[in-house]
């Protein structure tokens, strides 16, 4: 049956992209812009990380988010925003006691974590559901401190937006939920092919749907070459999706996406292809029940 499909853009992420893609927004301006590009190509929803505009690393700095946010709402006050609590969970153990952090280590409080969602409000915010290996890195996130996170979240009337990267974040989620400390409504982003968590194949996103709390609304990326098949295989599994220049830096093998507009119109395309319509901010609002 038809229904109507939200799509997602990450717009630039954390990682360190920039050099790999000059398409990749640095500067509260150019994400604000690449976000209302992609809102105007089909997006309903944008995924918010900023990034210092000297290092273009990624960054907690309240101000670099409220510019960010209001340059969005100045032109579009439609787009449902959804900003990052990500940042601030890396660790690498120093390599002569690994008790003390080195270099690359960007661990910060639960508080410094949602202090821009506790200011600014935005629809939606991410909190990812757990520690695991990522790349050389640990990215951790511990129950501890992602019920004091979630309790910021709550308190600010936000909806999380739980990442999933492999089952067992899935099941603390689950149990957070049951346990009170994540209110409705439940929305999920199951995250595939992320080194290390689950790859990007349809068994591990049908897996890891069958898995979630009845009544969840949900949507999954791939990263990389996978972003446009698992676009496909999220909505054939009743999901909505996302695509953006965080997980994707391709248009195809060997061209650089030129936009997050530019990705976005391929998942349209995808999404109308299998033959469901592109859900608008107005809808998007209801489906997840903002």
């Amino acid at each position: 049956m038809s229904r109507p499909v939200i799509i997602c853009c990450a717009v630039t992420g954390s990682g360190d992209t920039v050099s790999k893609n000059p398409a990749v927004p640095v500067t509260p301006a150019q994400i604000a812009r690449s976000a209302l590009d992609a809102a105007a190509a089909g997006a309903a929803i944008v995924h918010i990380h900023v990034r210092d505009p000297e290092t273009t690393k990624a960054s907690l700095d309240l101000d670099l988010y409220r510019e960010t946010v209001g340059l969005i709402r100045a032109e579009n006050k439609d787009v449902v925003i959804n900003l990052t609590t990500g940042t601030g969970a890396r660790f690498v153990p120093g390599a002569d006691d690994p008790r003390q952090p080195g270099p690359g280590t960007s661990l910060a409080s639960p508080e410094l974590r949602t202090r821009h969602i506790k200011v600014l409000k935005p629809d939606i915010c991410s909190l990812d559901m757990g520690t695991m290996n990522m790349g050389d890195t640990v990215f951790m996130n511990t129950p501890g401190h992602l019920a004091e996170m979630a309790k910021v979240i709550a308190e600010a009337q936000v909806v999380p937006e739980l990442e999933v990267f492999e089952a067992g974040h899935v099941r603390l989620a689950t149990a957070m939920i049951e346990r009170g400390q994540l209110v409705p409504p439940h929305l999920f982003q199951i995250c595939l092919g992320v080194p290390w968590g689950q790859p990007a194949t349809t068994e591990a996103m049908a897996y890891m749907k069958h898995m979630l709390p009845a009544g969840a609304q949900w949507f999954a990326f791939g990263i990389g070459l996978h972003q446009f098949p698992m676009v496909a295989q999220s909505v054939v599994l009743g999901g909505h999706v996302r695509v953006g220049l965080e997980d994707n830096l391709y248009l195809g093998r060997g061209q650089l996406a030129p936009s997050n507009a530019a990705l976005v119109e391929r998942a349209v395309r995808i999404v109308e292809a299998i033959g469901h319509p592109i859900a608008t901010p107005a809808q998007a609002r209801e489906i997840i029940g903002l």
